[in-house]
């Protein structure tokens, strides 16, 4: 019987190639695992009206965590055209299966390191960058309650003068409900107190010398004053860490002008993704952008890359997120010794320079002399 039972979800579009890629590598390394395959992506809201079927859910409640290689997301009017006739106007509407699978299984934390590995030629500022986002995964302008048009009970409710702004609705009321969208920013006391507690252990427990909270609490004066109210009284049990603040339209300038001031940083679901996605770009790009999903009793493991449709099946893009999110995984399992081999393979590949995909030869997907994925995933299991 194998040690540890994955759910194994390659989605969609690329997300095949980097899953075959990063097999081949997770064999390499001697990973005793039984991996399952579960349904999830844009074929199945497609067929069935519905991209994570209760049979996925179902599956991975009986896997310890799961690897997840990209999933397709499209506006409703596109999704709406793409779905099985059979199954149109019947009520149905998409939604993000990576957002439902962080709120059933209560992955509350979303880790993302950005890690400058020496010899990447997109490392531009430098090959010392070395930081890592928690962003809170289950809630803020994420949290998926949204309505269009607006509906009246809601306008009224959020125009009564005991709990709304009547002043600030009224040109809404003008302009005509139907013409009104609406998306919500709910956060919980609890929710900023899981994030940013965890932020200061990951700290804590890996030597990191500050860490800073980026929000926007001048304007988003209730959700963001709660986050920063939370972040100033958590930040009193650790002393000898440092405790920043900054606004996430500066934060973007300052990650650009002195990526090495920084440790840690946490933000809310939104403002988390803005920031990881910047920090990608300063150690490489999305190529190699890892993530993890966490909750008390479960994680998911993601690359932050979409699903790429154009490249499905060419084997050509860089696997090295996906290969470096199965480091994140191993280590949330307890394998250790084999996550430090695996970074150490990757690095070695980096700083060889012999085998590089298109994006880190700044050339065309498919040129010649760009490595494939497989090739790219081959390279790191003869590492090992």
């Amino acid at each position: 019987m194998a040690k540890h039972t994955i759910a194994w979800m390659p989605g969609d579009g690329v997300g095949n190639d980097v899953m075959k890629a990063t097999r081949l590598v997770l064999d390499a390394l001697g990973f005793d695992a039984e991996y399952v395959h579960a349904d999830i992506g844009w074929e199945f809201w497609c067929k069935e009206g519905n991209p994570l079927p209760d049979r996925t859910i179902e599956t991975l409640k009986k896997t310890d965590c799961a690897l997840f290689g990209a999933i397709t997301s499209k506006p409703r009017d596109e999704a709406n055209d793409e779905l099985d006739p059979s199954l149109r106007d019947k009520g149905l509407s998409y939604f993000s299966p990576i957002v439902k699978l962080r709120q059933v299984f209560n992955l509350h934390t979303n880790l993302r390191p950005c890690k400058a590995y020496p010899g990447n030629p997109l490392n531009k500022l430098g090959d010392d960058i070395d930081l890592v986002v928690f962003r809170e995964n289950t809630e803020g302008m994420y949290g998926g309650i949204e309505w269009f048009p607006l509906p009246e009970k809601i306008a009224d409710a959020m125009a009564d003068p005991e709990v709304g702004h009547p002043d600030r609705m009224k040109r809404w009321y003008e302009r005509g409900l139907e013409n009104v969208a609406v998306s919500t920013r709910i956060m919980s006391r609890q929710g900023c107190e899981s994030i940013c507690r965890g932020a200061f252990e990951y700290a804590k427990e890996f030597g990191r010398k500050s860490v800073t909270l980026v929000e926007k609490p001048n304007v988003l004066r209730e959700t963001g004053g709660l986050i920063t109210r939370v972040f100033r009284q958590i930040a009193k049990d650790y002393p000898g860490i440092e405790a920043w603040e900054a606004n996430i339209d500066a934060m973007c300038m300052w990650l650009i002008k002195n990526p090495q001031d920084y440790d840690v940083l946490v933000a809310e679901n939104m403002f988390g993704d803005v920031i990881s996605d910047l920090a990608a770009g300063l150690v490489g790009g999305l190529g190699f952008a890892c993530a993890a999903n966490i909750g008390d009793d479960y994680a998911v493991f993601e690359p932050t890359h979409g699903s790429a449709p154009k490249y499905d099946g060419k084997d050509v893009v860089n696997p090295m997120a996906m290969i470096l999110t199965a480091k994140m995984m191993l280590d949330w399992l307890g394998e250790k010794d084999m996550a430090a081999r695996l970074e150490n393979a990757v690095a070695a590949v980096i700083a060889e320079g012999k085998v590089r995909t298109y994006d880190m030869m700044g050339v065309r997907a498919g040129s010649p002399g760009a490595a494939t994925t497989t090739q790219m995933a081959e390279a790191v299991a003869a590492k090992l």
